[in-house]
């Protein structure tokens, strides 16, 4: 067993984000696992621009995204391993990897960074009737397919679900000259960025119909159209309003689920609601020295936020290696009235005071609404907004003079003020 201060699993935009930042806090002995062939996650196939906007400041593909800290890594001479799965994860910190030139190999690491991203929700997470002919794809396979394969999945083709990746696909496969009769989303909203709405699907008069799900799928060695149904206040199909769009395709885009297999090997506490680990403001988790950032540990809706995210962690990773001992006095955050979930999810009641970020999706969509952060019911913040919505997460900053009334109270509240559904 070879001994290691800091393993880093994936060499996503997270993994590698933090990597530059321990290297950057004085830790030389980082290794980078990636599954993969190369570095660059899942940006090797995202081909449309709009990344790096608040990193960069400036618009990029997501290949050139992740060459920009692929470009960091190299430099600072991180050492990687690709084609290299992990397959375990002790809460003893020890890592398990698999790989065709080096066999089974175990690490004692010191510190692990868990950047494993996240994977699509299949058809039979959703339970949709039908045949089981060809034809229906998760939206990410389908933009591997194009992007990467050079292969079009379909010619006629409906997307389930409006997810960014939904989105993004809907003009992507119009590009390639399908022709995408409809995008139908089950709420009554959109669980993508508002932006890819207008930009993906209002500019090529593609429908999207909220409120209505897929039914049934036609066909069976081939799909050849899929049954629409309007739902109703409790999600239900309403029989009368079913009706056939004929189609070869069905693409998937119904949801992203934090890749956490290994952190519950682990003994890792995960969160029901974002299905990420439970972690503190140093982004460490109940397991003392594992750590967890981007989408693993909640779905971003921007890769900036993650790259933000996953330096804190390596920084706050390097700490850890350097002694720096956890708290064991944490104070659980409460999200109420109409805050779905907040991350970092717990706080450390030490006398470390610094400006802290905090990421947060709302239920619903609210009007007129100030999301507030209470201390002992009393409000030590509050930003007002005219409307938010779950596709677009929150983000806010608190001082350090903030920080500590928050970590000196006995109870931390998220929440929205005055909130109407729209």
């Amino acid at each position: 067993m070879r001994n290691i201060n800091l393993v880093i699993v994936g060499g996503g935009p997270a993994g590698l984000a933090a990597a530059k930042a321990a290297y950057d806090a004085g830790e030389r002995d980082i290794l980078i696992l990636e599954r993969e062939a190369e570095l660059g996650g899942i940006l090797n196939q995202c081909i449309h621009n709009g990344f790096g906007l608040h990193t960069f400041k400036e618009e990029l593909t997501g290949p050139e995204y992740a060459a920009r800290y692929i470009t960091e890594v190299i430099n600072r001479n991180i050492c990687y391993k690709l084609n290299a799965t992990v397959i375990d994860v002790s809460n003893s910190k020890v890592v398990t990897y698999v790989s065709a030139e080096d066999g089974l190999v175990q690490l004692q690491a010191k510190a692990i960074i868990l950047a494993c991203g996240c994977r699509e929700r299949p058809r039979g997470a959703i339970n949709i009737a039908g045949m089981r002919g060809a034809g229906v794809f998760s939206a990410g396979t389908a933009q591997k397919l194009v992007n990467i394969d050079g292969y079009l999945p379909g010619k006629e083709v409906v997307i389930l679900g409006s997810g960014d990746i939904g989105l993004i696909m809907a003009r992507r496969m119009t590009f390639e000259g399908a022709h995408v009769s409809a995008v139908v989303e089950l709420m009554p909203y959109s669980s993508g960025l508002n932006r890819n709405i207008v930009q993906c699907l209002n500019d090529f008069d593609i429908p999207l119909y909220f409120s209505h799900t897929v039914v049934d799928i036609k066909g069976k060695d081939r799909v050849e159209g899929v049954v629409i149904a309007q739902v109703d206040e409790k999600l239900q199909p309403i029989k009368s309003t079913e009706r056939l769009i004929p189609c070869d395709t069905l693409l998937l885009s119904v949801g992203l689920l934090p890749e956490n297999e290994l952190a519950k090997n682990a003994e890792v506490q995960l969160s029901n609601t974002t299905g990420g680990a439970v972690v503190d403001e140093n982004l460490m988790t109940n397991v003392d020295g594992v750590f967890e950032c981007g989408n693993v540990l909640h779905v971003h809706d921007l890769v900036d936020f993650v790259s933000a995210e996953s330096e804190n962690a390596g920084k706050c990773a390097v700490d850890y290696i350097n002694g720096i001992a956890p708290c064991r006095d944490k104070t659980v955050i409460s999200c109420t009235n109409g805050v779905r979930y907040c991350v970092p999810t717990v706080l450390n009641r030490d006398e470390h005071y610094a400006p802290q970020s905090f990421k947060m999706r709302v239920a619903n969509v609210f009007k007129k609404v100030e999301l507030a952060v209470l201390a002992d019911g009393v409000k030590i913040y509050g930003r007002k907004r005219p409307v938010v919505a779950p596709g677009e997460m929150e983000n806010i900053t608190l001082t350090a003079e903030q920080m500590q009334t928050l970590k000196q109270a006995k109870t931390v509240e998220i929440t929205l003020i005055k909130g109407e559904v729209k």
